[in-house]
């Protein structure tokens, strides 16, 4: 699989890489290795904000995903194509049993892009519409439910306390629940 190698606005604020890799069975340890060689490079890079691995389950995957958020996309661009982790990458190709793939997104933009469209992202005045109707209800009801709830449990009348459980829900709600379905529901209309 090719990875979604996008050409990047540099002057765009804050960009996420997910990549993935998945490894030949007994070669963990050894890409392991080569995780603790390649971590401190990037966690070195201007402008990195986060680094997180999510491991895959023994005896059902054998897939690393790694998300690297920065900054900027511009900083994001520099170490995609630094020549340290292109060496690394090299280094890792025996031990992978794909390529090295990977998607960049910024701002909302993962709510909109369907899983293997790397670079495919709708206009902005659709996700915005789409954004707007999946908000709408949720803050309507949200707190219809929240609130009462919350004097159930004995917790008192505070508004911005409220107002912190009533928007955790809600982003919770739409980035697990509601968007991944939604833009799936309308992806016809939002590519169109």
């Amino acid at each position: 699989m090719t990875p979604a190698r996008e050409t990047l606005h540099p002057t765009e604020k804050g960009a996420t890489v997910v990549i993935t890799h998945r490894v030949h069975p007994g070669k963990e340890s050894l890409y392991d290795d080569w995780l603790n060689e390649i971590g401190p490079l990037c966690r070195s890079s201007a402008g990195l904000l986060d680094w997180q691995i999510i491991r895959p389950i023994a005896g059902l995957t054998a897939t690393y995903t790694v998300i690297i958020r920065f900054d900027a996309r511009e900083n994001l661009e520099n170490w995609m194509h630094s020549p340290q982790r292109k060496r690394l990458i090299e280094q890792v190709r025996p031990l992978l049993a794909t390529e090295d793939d990977f998607t960049i997104r910024s701002g909302l933009d993962f709510w909109f892009t369907p899983e293997g469209a790397h670079a495919r992202i709708p206009v902005r005045w659709k996700q915005f519409l789409i954004t707007w109707s999946a908000i709408y209800p949720l803050v309507l009801g949200v707190p219809l439910v929240v609130v009462p709830l919350l004097r159930q449990l004995g917790i008192p009348r505070d508004r911005f306390l409220d107002t912190l459980v009533i928007t955790g829900l809600i982003v919770s709600l739409m980035v697990y629940l509601v968007m991944p379905r939604y833009t799936k529901f309308v992806k016809h209309w939002l590519f169109r």
